[in-house]
């Protein structure tokens, strides 16, 4: 007898080769999807509650508006929004669903609706986007359509503290709201001035003014800083038009244009400093306006850029203020009409529209007024891009969602069975692709150890294992090979034997009628092997022929619901029948979900199961022959080889 080897040094070349490249081009796909799935951006949803967004992209790049200088907060970023890159029709009339969350999309953003018109397809928005970064981008997202949720527009904290007054004039009749943190409220309310360059804006005809009480944070020390900006649209060239004035006394600050030509000065009504002229600008057009006084110049801004300057610093602010005239010259409080008329301006009262006025206590950077030009400007399309909508994918959001609610008590009865039916199919296909799959790779195992001449199953031993230690290690061997099909027919086989040669002790001779008793005793098992391996494959075959037939058969009593319903209504219309006729198609889709699948499964199983059949129809050729050769008489020779050796 040889000696043994176990299992394990067997097991290297049991596997099937002609399996092997399999094997390596599904881990090779595996990896593919992996690292495919790993570069693809995360598609998080801050709230399914919204069902659509829209990612909103400010460029401050080279190739975008190229802002470098963005020192300091930046102010809220305005969002325009119409018909090109918005969907008036799946938000609430009233915008109330809008919401407006970071780049992370975990982080929601102050915002508030200035301007909101369905029937327009008009809306502007300002933002409060905090991460704001120069020379790169930012990204935040849109969200709409949820017609469940509330208002979320709030000027709080829509401006850092050092905002001392934001007016966007989109007040109608009533006086200018301060959208800061500050509530500087006008005291009158003036005219207002509809298509301005933001939504609406405040028109000024020179003889009656908006008043701006007096208030602490309107205060300034001497020498502070501060920023003053607004968007101007002269009707015509006037001598020393004043815009704006926060003076008491002859001493203060004013904002004009003197015959076209921006000006800004500070002072005494005995020493005043005026910004050096520039160009006049032309009647009939917006330009933004901004003078930054940092403690020792007072720089002008026109459009962006510095227009004149001039050396000096702002006297102490105190007093009220007044837009659109010089409240140096203005009446006493006494003298004054009620609020709402508004204040009568003095001589030199500007003429024209003014919007967006902005004062902060700081002295802003070059590139936050070069922003606000670009941002709230006639093109702000280098700075802002808008992306294509997104859409969930929920089955309970979109159409999905309308289809499911059209479906009738008999289509969810019919999808029900197939769902059950599906799940029934799939349990048969994992449980029969694991169970053939490690018979194969059991049965591989075994032949391998079956033409190793040093295993145990190389020859055919007619006699039992004897002690303990040989049980073990008959055991142990076994192990790797519980599932393998190949041993149990090779087990009966030597069992065979040895009932027969237990009656003969000593002699080990088969006769052909032992042959053959045999084989048919092999054949047996081979049919049982053969049905486990086919059973419950008729739970596939079902699927696949019941399934769609089932399907069918929901979809035309769904259809005939759905124009019985119609005949009963007198509607016909698309859009009565498009419903019912949807929903009834899903019990059509759900019989092919169950049928497609229990398919491809059906046929993979079927070539599996004839693989392994046809090994086990050879294996039992192959352990007959080896019996005949080891057991019966060969002629001429007298007695069969294996007792000749013994």
């Amino acid at each position: 007898m040889m000696p043994n080897r176990t299992m394990t040094d067997t097991l290297p070349s049991a596997m099937p080769r002609g399996k092997r490249p399999w094997s390596f081009a599904f881990a090779a796909l595996v990896a593919v999807f992996a690292t495919a799935a790993s570069s693809l951006p995360a598609k998080a949803w801050w709230n399914d509650d919204w069902t659509l967004r829209k990612k909103i992209t400010i460029d401050t790049s080279p190739s975008g508006q190229a802002i470098t200088d963005m020192a300091g907060a930046p102010g809220p970023v305005l969002v325009r929004l119409h018909a090109g890159n918005f969907r008036f029709a799946a938000a609430k009339e009233d915008g109330g669903d809008l919401r407006f969350v970071a780049a992370d999309d975990k982080t929601p953003l102050k915002f508030q609706i200035e301007k909101y018109n369905p029937l327009l397809n008009e809306a502007l928005v300002w933002v409060n986007v905090p991460d704001l970064k120069a020379g790169a981008h930012t990204e935040f997202w849109l969200y709409y359509n949820n017609h469940k949720a509330p208002n979320a527009s709030d000027a709080k904290g829509l401006y850092d503290s050092d905002t001392i007054l934001a007016y966007h004039f989109a007040e109608n009749g009533t006086p200018a709201q301060d959208s800061s943190i500050w509530a500087n409220h006008a005291s009158s309310a003036g005219r207002a001035a509809d298509g301005a360059l933001v939504g609406q804006g405040l028109r000024l005809d020179g003889t009656a003014a908006v008043g701006i009480p007096d208030s602490s944070s309107l205060a300034l020390p001497e020498n502070s800083p501060m920023t003053w900006s607004a968007w101007v649209n002269m009707s015509a060239p006037q001598p020393n038009a004043v815009l704006f004035s926060h003076r008491e006394g002859g001493t203060g600050f004013a904002v004009g244009l003197d015959d076209g030509v921006p000006f800004a000065e500070a002072g005494s009504a005995g020493q005043t400093a005026r910004t050096a002229p520039g160009a006049p600008i032309a009647a009939g057009q917006w330009h933004h306006i901004a003078v930054v006084a940092d403690g020792t110049t007072i720089t002008l801004y026109l459009d962006g850029n510095a227009y004149g300057n001039v050396a000096g610093a702002l006297p102490a602010l105190t007093g009220k203020s007044m837009i659109g005239g010089d409240n140096a010259a203005a009446p006493a409080a006494g003298d004054q009409p009620a609020a709402d008329a508004g204040t009568p301006a003095p001589a030199g009262g500007f003429v024209g529209d003014i919007d967006e006025l902005e004062i902060s206590k700081i002295a802003r950077s070059p590139g936050f007024i070069k922003f606000a030009v670009a941002d709230q400007g006639t093109d702000p399309g280098k700075l802002v891009a808008y992306s294509e909508d997104e859409e969930t994918s929920s089955w309970f959001t979109g159409y999905f969602a309308v289809i499911l609610k059209s479906v009738t008590l008999d289509g969810w009865v019919v999808i029900g069975l197939l769902a059950i039916m599906m799940v029934i199919s799939w349990i048969v296909m994992i449980d029969k692709i694991g169970y053939i799959g490690r018979q194969a790779k059991a049965n591989g195992r075994f032949m391998a150890a079956f033409h190793d001449g040093e295993s145990e199953f190389a020859t055919l031993e007619p006699t039992e294992p004897v002690g303990d230690a040989a049980e073990q290690k008959d055991e142990d061997a076994r192990e790797p090979l519980k599932d393998s099909s190949l041993l149990r027919i090779y087990d009966l086989g030597v069992s065979e034997l040895r009932r027969r040669f237990a009656r003969r002790p000593g002699e080990h001779i088969l006769s052909d009628q032992a042959i053959t008793a045999i084989r048919a005793a092999l054949d047996t098992i081979f049919i049982k092997e053969t049905q486990k391996l086919n059973r419950l494959m008729v739970v596939l075959t079902i699927a696949i022929s019941g399934g769609p037939f089932l399907g069918l058969l929901g979809t035309v009593v769904g259809v005939m619901i759905t124009f019985a319903a119609i005949a009963a209504s007198g509607d016909v219309n698309v859009n009565a029948i498009a419903p019912g006729i949807a929903a009834a198609l899903v019990a059509t889709v759900a019989g092919l979900a169950v049928a497609i699948p229990a398919l491809f499964g059906y046929n993979y199983l079927t070539v599996r199961i004839k693989d392994l059949t046809s090994d086990m129809q050879v294996f039992v050729d192959e352990l007959l022959a080896r019996m005949a050769e080891e057991f019966q008489p060969h002629p001429g020779a007298g007695e069969p080889r294996r007792q000749a050796a013994e």
